[in-house]
């Protein structure tokens, strides 16, 4: 029997997140709750669990206190198996300076990489939305040969300017890789087609380690690891691109099997929860062959009362629908919707009440907010604003956490 390769996944959960203001107010981006029960790292947390890969460290920065909760509550492995996830926050090990860029946060963590003496070393983003077998990313990267692999999913061409984008050969060899280019590279195979980095990797650790070693000293670099660290290796002819097209994922659709979205706004946010709730959804949180793992809440189940309904939409436990309507929205924990009010399209975290007969309308309610009886959000943009509510511009409205509306 092949011996496993010993692997330390890195996930990047630094992020600060400020196109998500208000959600970031006081929790790192990754730490944002998601579809109803997560929160954004329990989907790159779930991938690296599910593929087999049970060494990981979380390197945080940025207003880390609920995130570090999450994960010492959710996230716990067997250490009898040698398995363990680790938080790691930014400890100034080289120098009085905090992270400075991706690659730094790896480069101040050395002694992670050091401890456990890998062969390969995965780099992962902590903040987007997608299942992935990584261990077939993993099997592609060590049969190519090459130090260093960057995952890629297709994108229309026309699309190709609001990423970066890998420009590859037809054998998977990385030739370029442009940001955000206004004229991108189509695709050997499908010229329509170009391939957008996803911002997750994986290395041959000592070619990483003599790279990151090489960073840090340039006082030039931004420290990044998509923005320095990739195009070195690209310029050395020494990357390949692992298509995320390839991946097979037990239990997925035609129509969710490559389904991948960066929630870096609000309106992307608010965009991913819609692509949950549709009787064939986007994204299919109901795999039961690749859960999506996460801490879940200790309430009883969902209760509806007085003619309460929910149509297309996710409702947690503990919540209570009494005499409301909720349609296409996600409803987190302990939410209360009392009568004759009305929830559309709208994502509501834990312990929010809507009071009678208002009206929430495409927006987005933080946790524990109380919404007054008869009180509209979402309904008139200008209104909104005027109470000191963000409004994004596909006119989502947010509402920070614990804020009490009352009619006005």
């Amino acid at each position: 029997m092949a011996v496993r390769p010993n692997v330390l996944s890195i996930v990047l959960a630094g992020g600060e997140g400020k196109r998500l203001m208000p959600l970031t107010t006081d929790r790192a981006k990754p730490a944002v709750p998601f579809g109803g029960t997560y929160r954004l790292i329990d989907f790159v947390m779930s991938n690296l669990v599910n593929s087999g890969l049970t060494k990981i460290a979380v390197l945080t920065q940025y207003k880390s206190h609920s995130l570090d909760r999450h994960i010492s509550q959710t996230w716990r492995m067997s250490t009898l198996l040698n398995q363990y996830v680790t938080t790691v926050p930014a400890q100034q090990r080289t120098g009085k300076q905090w992270f400075q860029g991706s690659a730094d946060a790896i480069y101040q963590s050395m002694n992670l990489v050091s401890d456990e003496n890998p062969d390969y070393v995965v780099v992962f983003g902590a903040d987007n939305i997608y299942r992935m077998d990584i261990e077939q990313m993993l099997d592609a990267h060590i049969a190519s040969g090459l130090p260093a692999t960057v995952a890629g999913i297709r994108v229309p061409r026309w699309q190709g300017n609001q990423f970066g984008i890998i420009d590859a050969t037809a054998d998977g060899k990385i030739s370029r890789f442009l940001e955000k280019p206004a004229d991108p590279p189509g695709l050997p195979d499908s010229p329509d087609e170009c391939y957008a980095s996803m911002g997750n990797y994986i290395f041959t650790t000592k070619d990483f380690v003599d790279l990151l070693n090489h960073d840090a000293r340039d006082n030039n670099s931004r420290h990044d690891m998509g923005g320095n660290i990739i195009p070195s290796f690209v310029a050395s002819g020494l990357a390949g691109v692992y298509d995320f097209a390839k991946n097979e994922i037990p239990g997925s659709t035609d129509k969710d099997r490559d389904y991948w979205r960066d929630v870096g706004t609000i309106d992307a946010y608010h965009d991913a929860h819609m692509d949950l709730v549709s009787v064939n959804p986007e994204f299919n949180l109901y795999n039961r062959q690749w859960p999506i793992w996460t801490y879940q809440a200790q309430a009883p189940g969902a209760k509806f009362v007085l003619r309460g309904t929910a149509e297309d939409s996710i409702v947690s436990a503990g919540c209570i629908i009494s005499g409301g309507d909720v349609d296409r929205s996600v409803l987190s924990p302990n939410c209360l919707i009392e009568k004759w009010s009305r929830v559309e399209e709208s994502v509501i975290s834990s312990g929010c009440q809507i009071g009678e007969g208002a009206v929430i309308r495409r927006a987005i309610l933080d946790k524990y907010v109380k919404i007054g009886s008869r009180v509209e959000i979402g309904v008139n943009a200008d209104h909104d604003r005027a109470r000191g509510f963000f409004v994004s511009s596909n006119g989502i409205t947010v509402v920070p956490k614990n804020m009490v509306v009352s009619e006005s």
